[in-house]
C-alpha cells in the first residue's frame, strides 16, 4: 500500500499517502518518542511495521470472503514473541550480557531470595508477552463470533420480520469493528514500545 500511495512522491502528500504519512506520524510522536526517546530511532522501524501490519491484517477481515490472520493464535503468538525477541535484543544492547542476566537478581536482596525472585521475574517477562499475544487474539475472535452467532439468529427462526433487527446489529457491529481493529493494533504496538522502554530502562 505504501507503494502504491507514494509511486510519485510529493512535497505535500494527498490522499491515500496523507493518510499513511499522518497514521506513521502519530504513530511515531504519540507511542514510540514518548517511550523510547533517543532510542526511538532503533526501534522505530519494527514497532510501525508490527502497527500497520496487524491492522492490515484485523480489516482484511472485514473484506467479502477475507479472513482475519489475527483471529489465529499462531499469528498474534508469532507476533507476541517477535516483540519478546526484540526487547531481548534491546536489553542486551543496552545493559550488555551481563547486565541482562542482572535484571533477573536485583541488587541488595538476600541470596537466598534470589531463587525465588529469578523464576518470578522470568514467569513475570514470559507471561506479559504471551498476554499481548492472546489479548490480540481474543478481541479479533470474539468480533466475528458476534456477527456469527447474530447471522444464526436470522436461520434459527426462520422468519422474515425478525430479520431487519440482526442485521441491523450486525452493520453496527461491522463498523464497530473497524475501530476495534485500530484501536488493537495501537494497543499491541504501545505495549510493545512500553515493553521495550522497560527493558532499556532497567537499573542494575
Amino acid at each position: 500500500s505504501f507503494g502504491v500511495a507514494f509511486r510519485k512522491p510529493a512535497l505535500v502528500p494527498r490522499g491515500l499517502a496523507n493518510a499513511l504519512e499522518s497514521l506513521v506520524l502519530y504513530i511515531r510522536n504519540d507511542i514510540i518518542l514518548p517511550n523510547l526517546g533517543h532510542d526511538a530511532r532503533s526501534y522505530a522501524p519494527y514497532l510501525l511495521t508490527a502497527f500497520f501490519f496487524i491492522m492490515l491484517c484485523n480489516l482484511a477481515g472485514l473484506v467479502p470472503y477475507g479472513s482475519t490472520a489475527t483471529g489465529n493464535i499462531a499469528v498474534t503468538g508469532t507476533m507476541a514473541i517477535l516483540t519478546f525477541m526484540v526487547v531481548q535484543i534491546a536489553a542486551i544492547r543496552k545493559h550488555g550480557l551481563l547486565g541482562y542476566f542482572m535484571m533477573f537478581s536485583p541488587p541488595g536482596i538476600p541470596f537466598l531470595l534470589k531463587f525465588i525472585m529469578v523464576p518470578v521475574e522470568v514467569i513475570s517477562m514470559v507471561t506479559k508477552h504471551f498476554a499481548l499475544a492472546i489479548r490480540l487474539f481474543a478481541n479479533m475472535i470474539a468480533g466475528h463470533i458476534t456477527i456469527l452467532a447474530l447471522m444464526s439468529i436470522i436461520f434459527f427462526f426462520k422468519n422474515w420480520l425478525i430479520t431487519p433487527f440482526p442485521l441491523a446489529i450486525i452493520l453496527f457491529s461491522s463498523l464497530l469493528e473497524i475501530l476495534i481493529s485500530l484501536i488493537q493494533a495501537y494497543v499491541f504496538t504501545i505495549l510493545s514500545a512500553v515493553f521495550i522502554s522497560a527493558s532499556l530502562a532497567t537499573e542494575h
